[in-house]
């Protein structure tokens, strides 16, 4: 199976490039995951990928939708945001490049909405 490596610590994960282990994630892992698929993380990209954690965490299985996504952080960031917005962030799609970077599984979901 391949691996990946960051800071000292290295992780099985799967042909796709998604984490086996959820526990196995660290900011340093997602920082390498992010890089692997072109993306940049700033501030709003790190609460994208815990809201997505978190919301992993609390209920496994759940997949927020991209308007979920969209919707909850709007709130968080107390300012107007639109699906075009969450795409530049990640062009990969939101939830699923977000749940790559987060750690979770590859999604089961179809399709944006």
């Amino acid at each position: 199976m391949p691996t990946l490596e960051a800071d000292g610590k290295t992780v099985e994960v799967t042909d796709k490039g998604f984490l086996v282990e959820f526990n196995d994630w660290t900011e340093a892992l997602a920082a390498k995951i992010a890089e692997q698929e072109g993306v940049t993380m700033t501030e709003e990209h790190w609460d994208v990928v815990r809201y997505l954690r978190d919301e992993h965490a609390e209920s496994p299985g759940t997949e927020p939708n991209e308007r979920n996504i969209t919707k909850d952080m709007g709130k968080k960031w107390g300012k107007k945001v639109n699906s075009k917005y969450m795409y530049d962030l990640f062009p990969g799609m939101p939830s699923k490049q977000g749940r790559k970077i987060g750690g979770m599984p590859q999604s089961t979901r179809k399709g944006g909405y």
